[in-house]
């Protein structure tokens, strides 16, 4: 495993991590969850990712439990959380000071820490004045409930202002944003974020790396049963990723890479994880899997590192033909 620093923080997180949206609760028992939580763990990823949303809090109440009974040094790993879509109440969801509150404590419960090391806004709240919500989180971070925070699907401009309201009130800023990242969604990480990396120290916690799956080569026949695009709750998904135009594009240029990967003896997964790992600005790339043998593959990614030579780098450039512009010089 290799390691690298969240941004300019201190924290070194594993560069590949785990997460537990669809899996935990839709797809994995506890008993389950616990044994892949440890294979990852003795792979030696250091970094679990979770948040309220997933699976209306079930989600972190499972990671909670393996928590407990694999026993681990509280020092030896870090466990996230989001808050934004707790319930449906008025007071259960959004950014306001109450909210970002609750959420954490109901998280600590469920988890069974005594902190969160990452506490991230799941998405921004137009409802909530942005101060506010930097005020909580500063005072979380203040009280040692939380170590690090962060956003989740913001823009530059809305991290910045935080940043800027958190400096001028001598409050801890946030400190990482958790995009979507892969071959097919690129602009956020290697265009709008570029230069937040360098002047606030930005770290990435990237989601997504497969594309929903489709940079696995499982949909090239259709939807198998068991996987999350076959789950009726994320119907929205399999239509905006598969049944769309442009999720058919995608699916057409994951073949092509698939024959890449296997010149390569690797597979498109591998393929695809490595390539999201060798971008610097990525602080650590988040895995979700519900086998033990499709972890113990993903896992395998960093062995692929090597095998993106520049003349290889040009190859999938020529397949997804989806470069971000790099911001213009006059």
């Amino acid at each position: 495993m290799q390691y690298r620093r969240l941004g300019q923080s201190g924290l070194k997180l594993s560069l590949l991590s785990f997460g537990s949206w669809v899996t935990f609760s839709q797809q994995l028992d506890e008993r389950a969850a616990a044994e892949l939580m440890k294979q990852a763990y003795d792979a030696g990823v250091n970094f679990f990712d979770n948040a309220e949303a997933y699976a209306a809090g079930e989600s972190e109440r499972i990671m909670g439990s393996a928590l407990r009974t694999l026993g681990w040094r509280r020092d030896s790993y870090c466990v996230s959380s989001k808050v934004f879509w707790g319930g449906k109440l008025p007071t259960q969801k959004g950014l306001s000071r109450k909210h970002v509150v609750d959420c954490c404590h109901n998280a600590l419960e469920r988890l069974q820490v005594e902190y969160l090391d990452l506490y991230f806004c799941h998405r921004p709240d137009l409802d909530t004045p942005l101060e506010e919500t930097v005020r909580a989180m500063g005072d979380l971070v203040a009280q040692g409930k939380v170590l690090y925070w962060g956003t989740s699907m913001w823009r530059a401009d809305e991290i910045a202002q935080a940043h800027g309201i958190a400096r001028d009130l001598g409050l801890a800023p946030p400190t990482m944003e958790q995009p979507e990242y892969n071959l097919f969604a690129r602009r956020k990480v290697e265009r709008e974020f570029a230069r937040l990396y360098d002047a606030l120290g930005l770290g990435t916690t990237i989601w997504s790396p497969l594309a929903s799956g489709l940079l696995t080569g499982k949909y090239d026949g259709g939807v198998p049963a068991g996987s999350r695009m076959a789950l009726p709750e994320y119907k929205w998904l399999r239509e905006e990723a598969l049944d769309s135009s442009a999720g058919r594009a995608n699916l057409a240029k994951a073949r092509e890479l698939g024959v890449l990967a296997r010149e390569l003896g690797c597979s498109l997964a591998q393929l695809s994880i490595a390539w999201c790992a060798l971008n610097p600005r990525v602080s650590t790339v988040i895995l979700g899997a519900t086998k033990r043998e499709q972890l113990a593959e993903n896992l395998k990614a960093l062995d692929a590192l090597p095998k993106l030579s520049g003349e290889v780098l040009a190859r999938i450039e020529a397949i997804v033909a989806n470069k971000p512009e790099p911001p213009a010089r006059y």
